[in-house]
């Protein structure tokens, strides 16, 4: 039976200074020179964040980069401890049980966590044991998944000599060897090429459609689109919207946004566009920005131009977006999912 995930007011703050990256990919711990003063910091990841994933869901987090959600998913898997609040895998408080809640779940990390001097097989083999699968039925699975995932023909070679996507791939097919009621997917397919993204949620999509729960965590829009029964848009720790992905997408104003760049950006404009047929709102955006929402985008165009040359405004850029969970985000806080 599949289990539920749930939040209630987590919240996490950081007090310790992040590293500091020198050269290439190349981070070190933040030093204080001896005598400095070592200010007081305070990054808040979660702010109060209540969430109720039901069983057999398959939730997704939407948000930018740096908005909590792998602190999220850092939680839920007994990674981060929060500062307040309390969390549960189906009855299993995560941190009085985390035992058995290790035991329910499989996690892949958004950077591939794995033991490079093992093979492929040895990797799936090895995880099948710890969580106490008999011989022959890790075998089985170890050499179901590597088929499922492509990595067949490179099952018996070191991972070290894996290009990116085959680690991710493995990453995903470890975490479910066991596998788990609940499984957490933290940003799984960045940085994948098309046709292993296509992989990947057709495997999403066939693991739900076994009645398990998914958490995924993502800024791309259209795999929270196409992949999940519900979607948590959260920034900067906070819940934004929570809904269905077409439901959220219906309760943008207008559905369609146009992003205008003029210069200069008089109050008039902003009341003339407002009043223009099919305009929700009109709300300025940035130094020389303005947001239309509206139920259509370019045969509405024209009559913007001529607005503006009436105002005597130079309109530098139009940008066109038709009804999506960006837009949905842009709404709320004003700016984009990749800013």
């Amino acid at each position: 039976m599949p289990l539920g995930v749930r939040t209630e007011d987590l919240r996490k703050v950081y007090t310790t200074p992040p590293p500091v990256a020198r050269g290439p990919g190349v981070a070190v711990p933040f030093r204080f020179r001896r005598g400095d003063r070592k200010p007081k910091i305070e990054i808040v990841a979660l702010d109060g964040l209540s969430l109720d994933v039901a069983p057999g869901e398959l939730f997704g987090l939407l948000g930018p980069n740096g908005a909590g959600k792998s602190t999220i998913v850092g939680v839920l898997t007994t990674r981060v401890r929060p500062t307040a609040g309390r969390a549960w895998i189906g009855d299993h408080d995560v941190w009085s049980d985390g035992v058995a809640v290790k035991r329910r779940i499989g996690v892949v990390p958004q950077r591939p966590n794995l033991d490079f001097s093992l093979t492929a097989r040895e990797i799936l083999l090895f995880h099948g044991a710890y969580f106490g699968m008999p011989a022959a039925e890790r075998a089985s699975r170890a050499t179901e998944l590597l088929d499922r995932f492509r990595l067949t023909d490179r099952a018996d070679q070191l991972a070290v000599g894996f290009s990116g996507g085959m680690l991710q791939r493995l990453s995903i097919a470890r975490a479910m060897v066991h596998d788990p009621e609940v499984l957490f997917l933290d940003e799984p397919s960045a940085g994948l090429d098309p046709q292993t993204r296509l992989l990947l949620w057709e495997t999403v999509r066939e693991y739900h459609g076994r009645g398990r729960t998914i958490v995924l965590t993502t800024h791309n829009m259209d795999e929270a689109d196409a992949l999940c029964d519900r979607v948590a848009i959260v920034d900067h720790g906070k819940l934004i919207a929570l809904g269905p992905p077409a439901e959220l997408k219906r309760s943008v104003p207008g559905g369609f946004v146009i992003r205008l760049q003029v210069q200069p950006r008089p109050v008039s404009l902003l009341r003339q566009l407002e009043r223009m047929q099919g305009v929700t709102q009109a709300r300025p955006v940035e130094e020389s920005g303005i947001d239309l929402y509206a139920d259509r985008g370019g045969p509405l165009v024209p009559e913007i131009v001529n607005l503006a040359l009436l105002e005597r405004v130079a309109i530098h850029d139009v940008h066109i977006s038709e009804p999506s969970l960006e837009n949905l985000f842009l709404h709320h806080t004003g700016r984009s999912l990749r800013d």
